[in-house]
């Protein structure tokens, strides 16, 4: 079998093996059917006229704006990756070092990476500019330059140290590449997943232990009793930069904690706080982590393969002005190809993230047993968030990850029609 048929085969292999895990881990159905049929949806999901009405001011502000950054960004890849404009450019900064490929790789992706985010820096500060108006925002320009620098520069970085082995193996391995590279990429998967909380967090946010108290008391119990104790409940400084509420558990073992950002603290009172955690709560007692880092992985697995295949096609390849794999003036062309395939894997990740979500909730309402609380909690964070509570189908299809305010709130209902019964 020759090397670019064997890495199509292990694309189709991979991806079918997702498809398997997709299929039996996802949570279809979350909740029977209560007795005379599921609670119908509350467009407003019982918000006011004037809350409804500013969410959907502020969405009608925002998406087109996402949407012409992300059709920009994709292009200014497409230019780089399939012209030998990108090529040349990788070139080109390595050039006062000696033109070694190593610093090609290095320096190459860094700044692809600094053009793409010069691209959309404008619609990112519009983006931030309609966020300090309706009040979500709370950073100052340095402190938003700061993230964006910081974000940009652990992006790169990471991708920088992928494509440097990517492109050391094909030059080692010219034939069999594409299948150590998939099996490095998996492996980064599992890897990030448990480094993220404990390396990544920090760089955005400071966390302090929540001082003792009856709140910290009752979310330590709250995680005793769904069998997932946690070594801390942490309080994130999350106010330096935004008015948006949330809180998650994150971490393995002896890392695993509950994080809870101060806004949170501020705005909501305990019982919507528990909430709010047994629904974190939800996702690491059904294991949710562990399933989406296997998903991942597989996907990266898939995608590298794919990868392997596609970089075999020769026209393509000399789009680039790339010779082989193995040359450095090949990594806008990856580039842009993992754009692409990121952008066609995500309504199939939020279709799976929808319905985890739906099954977290049901367990926080299992946990807690106090509808009403969740019911408000949903809307507080609609309200405070700006949550469209029923955003047009084709947006939520293809970008939410998280079912509607008023899927979110009927729901609530139908499991308590059921208890009630």
């Amino acid at each position: 079998m020759s090397a670019r048929r064997a890495a199509l085969v292990a694309a189709l292999v991979l991806g079918a093996a997702l498809v398997i895990v997709i299929a039996v881990r996802t949570p279809w159905t979350v909740l029977p059917q209560p007795p005379g049929g599921h609670t119908p949806l509350d467009p407003t999901a019982g918000l006011s006229a004037a809350q409804v009405e500013r969410a959907k001011a502020f969405a009608a502000l925002i998406r087109p704006a996402s949407l012409f950054s992300l059709v920009l960004g994709l292009t200014a890849s497409a230019v780089l990756g399939l012209t030998r404009l990108g090529g040349r450019l990788v070139r080109a900064v390595a050039a006062p070092l000696g033109g070694g490929w190593v610093w090609q790789v290095l320096l190459g992706v860094l700044s692809l990476a600094v053009i793409g985010r010069l691209v959309t820096l404008p619609l990112s500060a519009y983006g931030e500019v309609i966020r300090h108006r309706y009040g979500l925002s709370t950073r100052g320009w340095g402190l938003w330059l700061r993230d964006v620098g910081v974000s940009t520069a652990i992006n790169a970085g990471l991708t920088a140290v992928g494509l440097l082995a990517l492109v050391w193996i094909a030059r080692r391995a010219p034939r069999t590449w594409w299948a150590w590279a998939a099996a490095g990429a998996a492996a980064l998967v599992v890897v990030g997943s448990f480094l993220w909380p404990v390396v990544m967090e920090p760089a955005f946010n400071r966390f302090e232990s929540m001082p003792a108290g009856q709140l910290r008391s009752d979310l330590l119990a709250l995680a005793e009793k769904n069998g997932t104790p946690v070594q801390d409940v942490l309080v994130s400084d999350a106010s330096r930069r935004t008015t948006a509420l949330n809180a998650y558990v994150s971490g393995f073992g002896s890392t695993r904690r509950i994080v809870v950002y101060d806004t949170v603290l501020e705005r909501l009172p305990d019982d919507q706080i528990e909430s709010i955690v047994a629904h974190e709560l939800g996702h690491v007692a059904a294991d949710d982590v562990l399933t989406g880092t296997l998903m991942g992985a597989l996907g990266a697995g898939a995608g590298v393969a794919a990868l392997g295949w596609l970089l075999s096609i020769g026209p393509l390849r000399r789009r680039s002005g790339a010779d082989s794999p193995g040359d450095p003036r090949i990594v806008p062309l990856v580039l842009f190809l993992m754009a692409v395939g990121t952008l066609a894997s995500t309504p199939v990740q939020n279709l799976v993230s929808r319905h985890i979500e739906a099954r977290a909730d049901v367990h926080a309402l299992d946990l807690t047993a106090n509808p009403e609380a969740f019911i408000q909690m949903q809307r507080g964070l609609a309200t405070t968030n700006l949550s469209d509570p029923d955003p047009p189908a084709a947006w939520q299809w293809f970008f939410g990850s998280h079912p509607t305010t008023a899927q979110r709130v009927a729901l609530a209902h139908d499991w308590e029609r059921l208890h009630r019964r």
